[in-house]
Order: structure tokens, then C-alpha cells, then sequence
């Protein structure tokens, strides 16, 4: 070492050091380590306030989030509870409309059995019978209401039906059915015979004859709507005892805000899962039957009852009687012609209109051509006094 140099100057704050070489020159570089320090350190505040604030924009994107997740989940609960009640009333209405149409399925079977029924009985007497008196013309009636005579006229709905049988005709090919508005037009033409028709390409002879209709039957339907009693159907079959269910119906129908009131009798029948209610007071089965579905609760569970009003029906007055027609004429002895159906009932329609030919204003014609077809004949009510 060189004792006659000067000391060299070590300064130390901790962070810069001045260091001078033997020939006094000064070394900046703990200085610009310094100044590079200093902008990290300034980058690093900035990077720090952008985490900041980015984690403020995540907690309040967040928030968003969580309740748009809650607004979403709301908006899907209603709309899966208003799915629920559209499929409940869209049910309901399913299962009135088959109710409905299950009704109207039974009645038109009913009716259909009833003519088949009087159908059957109408040919074995028929067959069993020869009545060689002569059975008294008839005519049917339009149906009519009639007041029952005992006391129950507030209570019950009494109907009574006038009803006689459609009697089918059979008209062969080359035939024609003439109905008149006069009798005395038709009564004339048969009268008279033969009449001679002008077509396109010559002329025809037709004869004029009456119709010979089978017999009919005819009969009065009493019909009896109660105003007591209700018929409650689709009783759920639960393995509960008889007695139970039937106090269930009658406390379900006991209850005057669903248009219930006291009971008098209920009878049920497990079998067909059927009820028959009987009211004490007047005009309460009416109430109960404007709604066809009522709830019915059981060991908490719901069930729907279908109820209908209480029918009675019956038969009175069975007889058969002998159909005529004297306002319609049956046209015979038609040649084939080239003339085509609809042409062919024209030119017969044009001719028994005129007067001159002794005819007059036509109700109803039909001509069949190449095949056989059924007529059907019921009541000449017009004529009915």
C-alpha cells in the first residue's frame, strides 16, 4: 500500500455507495441501479393499484353475477310453476272434454240399444202375431214437457218424449220420389196414372203410384231429472273400509262452499266406484252438478270426483202403427236413357211442376239411376192439427 496516496471515501446509506478509484474518477452505477429501483418501485404501485382495481371489478362482477344467477333461478321457478298450472288446467280440460265426450259416447250407445231393442221387439211380434185387424194410422209428435201431477214438481224435472221409428224405403234403380207441398196434387198425379215426360231426345211413360211404407213403432220416454239426488263417479279405490269412504263423500258434499248442504243418504258401490247422494233441501243437486269435477280429499291426497245429475227413464205406451205418405208419389217403368241422374231428376222436376200436367210446387225429389238406395220416412208434421 501506498502510504503517501490519499484515503479513499466509502460512504454507506444503506443504499448508495460512492466508490472513487485511486485516480479520484466517480462510478455512477450504484446511482443507476438507484434510478432503475425507483422506477420499479413506481411500476410496482401502479401494478398494484390495476390488481386493486381489478379486484374490485371482480368483486362487483361477482355480485352482478350472483344475482343474476338468483333473478335467473327466480324467473325459472315461475316459469316452471306457471308450466305446472298450464298443464293442470290443460289437463282438467282434457279430462272434462273426455267426460264429456265419454257421456255423449254412453248416450248415443243407449240410444242405439234402445232401437235395437225396439227394432227386435217390433219384428217378433211380427213374427208371432199375424193382426189381421187393421192397426190404426199414426202420426208422431214433436217432443213436449209435461208437469208431473204429484208434489214433487220443485224437486224434479219431469220430460216426456213423443217417439216413433224412421220407417226405411228401399228405391230401386230407374225410380223416383216425388213429395209435394199439396196432398191433393200427389192424390191427383196417382190418380191419373201414367204420364208421359219430355226429354232432350224423346219421351218417356212413367206410372204414378203410392208409397207402401212398412210398419213403424212408436212409444212415450218419460224422463225424470231429480233435484235431490246427484250420481258421483270415478271414486278413487283405496284400501280403506266402505264406511270410511262413505263419510268422506258425504262430508265432501256436506260442505256448503263448493254448493253442498246437508245429506240425507249416500249409497256406494265399490264394484263400479259409484255413489248415489241424496240432499235434504231443494236446489242443492243443481248446484253440485254445474261443475261435472269436484275435489275429494283423502289421507292427504286429492282426488276428482265426476258428478252428474240423477236420470230416471222409462218406457209407456209401446205401439206400432201403419205409415203412409200422401203427399209422395213413387215414379216406376223408366227405360234407360243417355240422359245422366242429375239431368234425368231435372227434367221429371220441370214436368210435374207445371200445372198443366196436373202437378204443382215440390218439396223434396230424388231419382236413383244405376243403384239402390234407402229413404227414410218419419212424421208429416205439416199436416199435424
Amino acid at each position: 500500500m501506498d502510504l503517501t496516496s490519499q484515503p479513499c471515501s466509502l460512504k454507506d446509506d444503506s443504499i448508495n455507495l460512492k466508490v472513487t478509484d485511486h485516480s479520484g474518477t466517480q462510478i455512477d452505477d450504484v446511482d443507476n441501479l438507484k434510478e432503475e429501483l425507483e422506477k420499479w418501485k413506481g411500476r410496482l404501485g401502479k401494478a398494484e393499484k390495476q390488481k386493486d382495481d381489478l379486484l374490485l371489478l371482480k368483486l362487483s362482477a361477482d355480485q352482478e353475477r350472483v344475482q343474476a344467477q338468483d333473478e335467473l333461478k327466480k324467473l325459472m321457478d315461475l316459469e316452471e310453476e306457471q308450466y305446472k298450472e298450464n298443464m293442470i288446467k290443460k289437463e282438467n280440460q282434457e279430462r272434462n272434454l273426455a267426460v264429456v265426450k265419454q257421456q255423449n259416447i254412453e248416450l248415443q250407445k243407449e240410444i242405439q240399444k234402445l232401437k235395437d231393442d225396439l227394432a227386435a221387439k217390433s219384428s217378433k211380434l211380427s213374427q208371432d202375431f199375424r193382426i189381421k185387424r187393421e192397426i190404426p194410422k199414426k202420426k208422431m209428435k214433436f217432443t213436449r214437457m209435461e208437469n208431473a201431477e204429484s208434489d214433487d214438481t220443485v224437486l224434479n224435472t219431469c220430460c216426456l218424449f213423443h217417439i216413433a221409428a224412421k220407417i226405411p224405403f228401399r228405391l230401386q234403380q230407374r225410380q223416383a220420389l216425388l213429395t209435394f207441398e199439396e196432398e191433393d196434387v200427389a192424390q191427383k198425379l196417382i190418380r191419373r196414372g201414367k204420364h208421359t215426360v219430355s226429354l232432350d231426345n224423346g219421351k218417356i211413360e212413367l206410372k204414378a203410384v203410392p208409397v207402401t211404407l212398412e210398419t213403424g213403432v212408436k212409444f212415450e220416454l218419460h224422463v225424470t231429472i231429480s233435484g235431490e239426488k246427484i250420481n258421483v263417479s270415478e271414486v278413487p279405490d283405496l284400501p280403506i273400509p266402505d264406511e270410511w269412504i262413505r263419510d268422506k263423500i258425504e262430508l265432501n258434499f256436506y260442505k256448503s262452499k263448493r254448493g253442498g248442504g246437508e245429506v240425507k243418504d249416500v249409497r256406494y258401490d265399490r264394484r263400479s266406484r259409484t255413489a248415489m247422494i241424496t240432499f235434504l233441501k231443494p236446489g242443492v243437486a243443481d248446484n253440485c252438478v254445474r261443475c261435472t269435477k269436484h275435489p275429494f280429499y283423502i289421507n292427504e291426497k286429492r282426488f276428482m270426483l265426476s258428478v252428474s245429475p240423477s236420470i230416471e227413464k222409462h218406457l209407456e205406451k209401446y205401439q206400432m202403427f201403419s205409415g203412409i205418405s200422401k203427399r209422395t208419389i213413387l215414379l216406376s217403368g223408366m227405360e234407360e236413357v243417355e240422359e245422366d241422374e242429375e239431368s234425368m231428376q231435372d227434367m221429371i222436376e220441370i214436368h210435374f211442376q207445371k200445372p198443366s200436367n196436373g202437378g204443382g210446387e215440390i218439396e223434396n225429389i230424388k231419382y236413383v239411376a244405376t243403384e239402390t238406395k234407402v229413404a227414410y220416412f218419419e212424421e208429416d208434421t205439416e199436416n199435424v192439427s
